[in-house]
């Protein structure tokens, strides 16, 4: 192995010891211009961010582990306000909203919190986590110096603080919260609120402070914010970020895993070797916390997405899938670069970096300690071209676009482009009934329906002149609200109705029947429609079915963001020439929400749903209702909801969210592959073109029974329910490939066995991703030359013929098995030439 000699044993075993070891009870937090502070000790921490409301609590044990083994110091989430205070005065933290019970078992997990109360959060949630009654407090402008709503901010941010005190979960108290946040990408926007905006930040800083939490406080993209708040970096990369303050440390609060997804969009991923490079990066230059938005990104349930737009999927591309299967290869990579690091932290928390120049694009940076504990990272920015560099007294290859960390300052322990870890193949596998193989609609045991009104059904109806904004109106009770108008014409005319919209899908029906629908998108959910229509003489009547889609949840001032028709509505033009008739000033009849909602039928249980004649198909305004056997085994499942339009879901009563099977993304834009090299942004590396935007929603299991499941939909522009089926989330193939000249696995850097780490080779590393499954076939195995990705592996010129037998006998019947990469192992195939192992196998 190029580099020089291999680190003496202890100082590797006992930075293990350390990087592993949980937070000590009543812990001291500070923090200086290095790091935070935690009992007189700088600590280097990795943070990944966990939104409790988009899991369930039974997922969270199991979230939270995979965090830790994933070599996590820390977990992050949000507060979510309008969770929590529904009703101005009236609090809810039952369920998946039980934020004491997700931070109570962070701690009994062994690590930390950092607490985002906002709170304001953003987070594509909807109308950034603000509770929609603060909009009509008399005089409340949000987000500035404005008394209404600064009142309520600190009445929920003291509520929540005191929350915690009283759980003891402050570390201070002997709990895991080392961190809190106030406020959230103020400075993105501050410009707009004016002369508000600085006295706010103030404000809202003193506010915090004063609330003695015993931790520190950071604001993100707050570049003026006062001391003693902490300013930290949002982005793809922070390496270069500088706080405001020389006594600050270097803190990345949201290091983007991937990015969110919008209906009608393709889905957005980012390559694992970019953000391992890009977490390297600011570990070398100074960073001493880092958190990945998001280590688990989840689901949006119910009406909580915002946007708008923003699919009821938060995958995220993160390390831990919305489903919280870990996600290979970028897991596993991400856990070695932690491992890494924490290698280094002794050197890196000592003494401050010093970076010098290797070359065009080449930086080596060194932590050296007058003890002479010596840590060193070795940096290729360039996109195009790999390279060696001298350093040390020794040579090095760098690829581009790649960090190498050498935790002695002589021996590479990994390069963040050189993967050694598992790669996976997921697919989601339909459930066929046990009787009925063909069948799409097996898992179903008949459907009943009943039809919603068109138009005007409540008694709650109201008339107002002219056209009503409808977040205003309907106080975002629900996604729907009706228009209605009754003209009246002389014979049979034809003409078009114009409408325009602020957003963000609207349906138009005339005499009761669909006549046009139009939708906005996630960057102009504004909708125009001409539909043409055809009156009956003597009265018609003009029913126009506005919806949101989730609220916006960013921007300045974007709580002022309207919806809903506010026109024109026009008549334009006729047979006989007539001129536009401007509707837009009559009298409308309003309708908050629809008649199946006031009457429950989410719940199923209501005595109104008929099962006969025959079953409406493909129709607008449709509730369906059906029961259905929970399907086999304990893996992830997920409804597909292929054969429906719009609309909402529910199961057992809780809501799965909005589906929009029919949103379909562009045709172009993506790609096979995407190359890492270079600055990442949220469209460089897309995929899912021509296809839904979401298709599959997940069903917790915790939701389900065995057997006697209600499940409810309303589908506002019509489907086929019979062609519904589930799907689970099954792992296909495991792989690995590994060349000779990989660096050792960081593991071995931990093993107390000098000896053993001196003679040992690159080693491919196997493991079934649950605990109940052994590794039951090799599908390939080749050590030479292969070529391909994992599911499309081949041979190459050069290839041993005891590959196959070699790999199978060490990991049939295993969960998980170690090769070593050698020539050892599988005799020489060709002379001369660097060698790779490459291996699928599955599972069972």
């Amino acid at each position: 192995m190029r580099g020089g000699t291999i680190m003496a044993v202890g100082f590797g075993l006992f930075l293990f010891l350390a990087a592993t070891t949980p937070f000590c009870f009543g812990a001291n937090v500070t923090y200086d211009h290095r790091a935070l502070v935690i009992d007189g000790k700088r600590r280097v921490l990795v943070s990944g961010s966990i939104h409790y409301p988009r899991s369930t609590p039974e997922m969270w044990p199991d979230l939270i582990q995979k965090s830790k083994d994933g070599g996590l110091d820390v977990v992050e989430t949000y507060v979510f306000w309008n969770l929590h205070e529904p009703v101005r005065g009236q609090y809810d933290f039952e369920g998946n909203k039980d934020l004491v019970k997700f931070v109570k078992l962070v701690k009994e997990a062994g690590l930390f919190v950092h607490l985002r109360i906002g709170p304001y959060v953003c987070a594509e949630w909807n109308y950034g986590g603000f509770p929609l009654w603060l909009h009509f407090i008399p005089g409340i402008v949000l987000r500035t110096d404005n008394e209404p709503f600064k009142a309520e901010m600190k009445k929920f941010t003291a509520k929540i603080v005191d929350m915690m005190k009283q759980e003891k979960l402050y570390a201070s108290q002997g709990g895991p919260i080392i961190l809190s946040q106030i406020e959230n990408e103020y400075g993105n926007i501050q410009n707009s609120y004016g002369n508000g905006a600085k006295p706010y930040i103030n404000w809202a800083a003193t506010m915090a402070t004063s609330l003695d939490t015993g931790v520190p406080w950071v604001m993100c993209q707050q570049k003026d914010a006062p001391n003693p708040i902490i300013d930290t970096c949002n982005g793809f990369y922070c390496d270069q970020y500088t706080p405001n303050s020389n006594k600050k440390p270097k803190m990345w609060t949201e290091n983007w895993s991937g990015w969110f997804s919008s209906f009608g969009d393709a889905l957005p991923y980012r390559p694992v070797e970019d953000l391992a490079f890009a977490v390297a990066r600011f570990y070398q230059l100074g960073g001493t916390f880092q958190n990945y938005y998001m280590y688990h990104g989840g689901t949006n349930f119910g009406r909580t997405s915002g946007g708008p737009f923003i699919t009821t999927s938060y995958d995220y591309d993160a390390p831990i899938d919305e489903y919280g299967l870990v996600r290979q290869p970028k897991w596993g990579h991400l856990k070695d670069v932690h491992k890494a690091v924490k290698l280094c932290e002794e050197a890196m928390v000592a003494t401050d970096p010093k970076t010098s120049s290797l070359g065009s694009n080449l930086e080596a940076t060194v932590y050296k300690t007058e003890s002479g504990q010596c840590a060193a990272f070795l940096a290729n920015t360039g996109t195009q071209s790999d390279t060696t560099v001298n350093f040390n007294g020794n040579s090095y290859h760098l690829p581009a676009w790649s960090v190498s960390i050498l935790p002695d300052c002589k021996s590479v322990v990994l390069n963040t482009a050189k993967i050694n870890s598992v790669s996976t193949i997921a697919n989601f596998v339909r459930q066929p009934s046990k009787d009925d193989t063909t069948a799409t609609d097996a898992s179903f045991s008949g459907w009943s329906w009943i039809n919603e009104p068109v138009g005007i059904s409540s008694d709650s109806a109201f008339a107002k002149q002219g056209l009503l904004e409808q977040i205003n109106t309907t106080a975002d009770q629900s996604d729907y609200l009706w228009y209605s108008l009754s003209i009246e014409t002389k014979g049979d005319s034809k003409t078009v109705l114009h409408v325009d919209s602020l957003g963000h899908t609207l349906y138009a029906f005339i005499n009761g029947a669909l006549a046009g629908s139009g939708k906005g998108r996630n960057d102009n959910p504004k909708v125009s429609i001409d539909v043409p229509v055809s009156f009956v003489p003597g009265k018609n009547k003009i029913d126009l079915l506005s919806l949101t889609v989730g609220l916006q949840n960013y921007g300045a001032f974007f709580d002022k963001t309207g919806a809903g028709v506010t026109g024109p509505v026009q008549l334009k033009g006729s047979q006989n020439g007539s001129s536009t008739v401007d509707l837009s000033s009559q009298q409308w009849t309003y309708q908050i929400g629809l008649k199946g909602e006031g009457l429950g039928l989410s719940s199923g249980s209501s005595s109104l749903w008929v099962s006969k004649p025959t079953l409406p198909k493909n129709q607008p305004l449709v509730w369906y209702k059906s029961t259905f056997d929970a399907p086999s085994g304990s893996s992830p499942v997920a409804l597909d909801f292929t054969g429906m339009g719009k609309g909402q879901a529910w199961i057992n009563g809780l809501s799965i969210g909005r589906y929009w099977p029919t949103n379909i993304a562009p045709n172009s834009g993506c790609t096979d592959s995407c190359n890492y090299r270079g600055a990442y942004g949220s469209k460089k590396c897309l995929k899912n073109c021509g296809k839904p935007s979401q298709q599959l929603y997940h069903v917790p299991r915790s939701w389900l029974k065995p057997s006697g499941n209600i499940i409810v939909l309303f589908e506002e522009m019509g489907g086929d329910p019979t062609k519904l089926s589930f799907a689970t989330r099954e792992t296909e193939s495991i792989c690995a490939r590994i060349s000779e000249s990989h660096p050792l696995p960081v593991d071995m850097w931990t093993s107390s066995d000098e000896e053993t780490r001196k003679t040992a080779r690159p080693t491919l590393s196997l493991g079934c991703p649950s605990p109940n499954q052994v590794i039951s076939k090799i599908k390939f195995a080749s050590f030479g030359t292969p070529r391909g990705t994992c599911g499309s592996f081949s041979h190459g010129r050069c290839s041993s013929k005891r590959a196959l037998s070699v790999v199978e006998q060490a990991c049939i019947g295993s969960r998980s098995c170690n090769i070593g990469v050698s020539i050892n192992t599988f005799g020489d195939p060709c002379s001369g030439i660097t060698k790779s192992l490459a291996v699928e196998a599955s599972c069972g």
